[in-house]
């Protein structure tokens, strides 16, 4: 029935008009869509018709909103990024007519089909600059703190960690008035990555902490859930628990897995492996790589955590420091994983040394770094720290080129047994007071 004072006729007239204009808008559609794998050229003019279209009204703008989505797709398909860039800024016209949230939501999609194009860090760096600019004379705040908080990822990707720092910090005191802990929850999220790339552990575990705080108070994503699980396994390993860091580690992958996040999982992955490796545990590496959800990310980056659990098993340096060599690519493009390896590297060849050294009590230098397998320069180098550091007790005899390892110190049994005799005369004197108090 039609509502009152409305004519029959007239209603019936614009549900006529409304699925005619829904007709035309999917035949221009899936014209656009048979013309991707002839011409190019004519597709993205194509989607552009409709996109621009004024002769029809587009309910909810749903149509433009698809061909808007297709269009991108095409663009990264075609690797154009600059195209990208180009349609975020013709669209600015037509935002005008569309609701803020669904604007935001197609300009946050452009900036994150920018960033599937490879090499398009710099693009994707002045697309977020030009985008808040307008969103400050539109004055679209909502939208602007979101391309400001990815610009601040951007930055940190790209090595500029002042800046990073400088736009998080202004980006917190604004979001906090307002109160958005889902975006409180991402801007602290990136501020643990920026500080703990600048090796300021204090201020990152603090950044941290607010993360889970604020994720706490709402209703968390799991993707987000995952990343805070990340960062928690990345902290927790550099202060060497990586028995909690596995934990954590173990989390995050889980909730990459059930969303199909390939990449991510296999980053949880193989910091789950480092963590075994650095446990000491490196045959428990064999059944995280064998199980079932592990199978699915086998790759040269898995391939290469195993080879490194293999080296470390055989307690051989020499074997160690052969994959570093052969597995660089993977291995040293990830600075947390290189850092702990790194970390491992150095414990093996002070193990090594040590073992080496047992039968000596002077050595030439030249014939441990000839039983080790290392430079000279290195080997030496390491010796005069590991004496340093007091991990050997010896002296260096540069002139002659010999180490002399002294004999272990007994340590004196002196405090021993000044405690054993203080530990005595306290159990006699509170006897001696139990007995009198009984004579009373």
């Amino acid at each position: 029935m039609a509502g009152e004072g409305n004519d029959p006729m007239e209603v019936d007239e614009e549900v006529e008009a409304s699925e005619s204009a829904k007709k035309i808008f999917e035949d221009l559609l899936d014209k656009a869509l048979s013309l991707e794998a002839s011409d190019v050229s004519k597709a993205k003019e194509a989607y552009k018709a409709i996109i621009f279209k004024q002769d029809l009204e587009d309910p909810n703008a749903k149509y433009r909103e698809k061909a808007i989505y297709a269009l991108g797709d095409l663009l990264v398909a075609k690797k154009l990024p600059q195209d990208i860039s180009t349609l975020s800024k013709d669209l600015r016209p037509l935002f005008a007519d569309l609701p803020k949230a669904k604007t935001a939501k197609i300009v946050r999609h452009l900036i994150d089909l920018l960033a599937k194009t490879e090499g398009s860090q710099a693009l994707q760096i002045e697309m977020c600059k030009d985008c808040i600019e307008w969103c400050k004379g539109e004055k679209r705040t909502f939208l602007r703190h979101r391309v400001e908080t990815k610009l601040a990822g951007l930055y940190l990707v790209e090595l500029k960690y002042q800046d990073s720092l400088e736009l998080l910090t202004k980006l917190l005191t604004e979001v906090k008035k307002l109160d958005d802990k889902l975006l409180l929850v991402e801007i602290h999220n990136i501020e643990c990555r920026v500080h703990y790339a600048v090796q300021n552990m204090p201020k990152a575990k603090a950044a941290l902490t607010a993360a889970k705080t604020n994720a706490n108070a709402i209703h968390c994503p799991p993707l987000l859930q995952a990343e805070i699980d990340l960062l928690s396994g990345i902290v927790s390993a550099r202060e060497k628990d990586h028995r909690t860091a596995f934990s954590y580690f173990y989390e995050a992958f889980e909730a990459y897995h059930q969303t199909n996040s390939t990449t991510k999982a296999r980053t949880a992955m193989k910091y789950m492996l480092l963590s075994k490796i650095m446990s000491n545990l490196p045959k428990d590496t064999t059944s995280i790589i064998s199980s079932k959800s592990g199978l699915q990310y086998v790759g040269p980056e898995i391939d290469a955590m195993a080879a490194v659990a293999s080296a470390h098993e055989a307690r051989s340096l020499k074997k160690f420091e052969a994959v570093l060599e052969q597995h660089k690519h993977q291995l040293s493009e990830d600075p947390i994983i290189q850092f702990h390896l790194s970390d491992l590297n150095e414990t093996l060849l002070e193990q090594n040394i040590l073992r080496i050294l047992e039968p000596f009590s002077r050595v030439e230098i030249t014939h441990v770094a000839e039983l080790i397998e290392l430079p000279l320069t290195r080997t030496q180098a390491k010796l005069s720290e590991m004496i340093l550091d007091q991990k050997l007790n010896g002296t260096l005899d540069q002139g002659i080129g010999v180490l002399i390892v002294f004999d272990q110190e007994q340590v004196s049994s002196t405090y021993d047994n000044s405690l054993k005799t203080i530990k005595n005369t306290s159990e006699v004197l509170d006897t001696l007071y139990a007995q009198a108090k009984q004579l009373a």
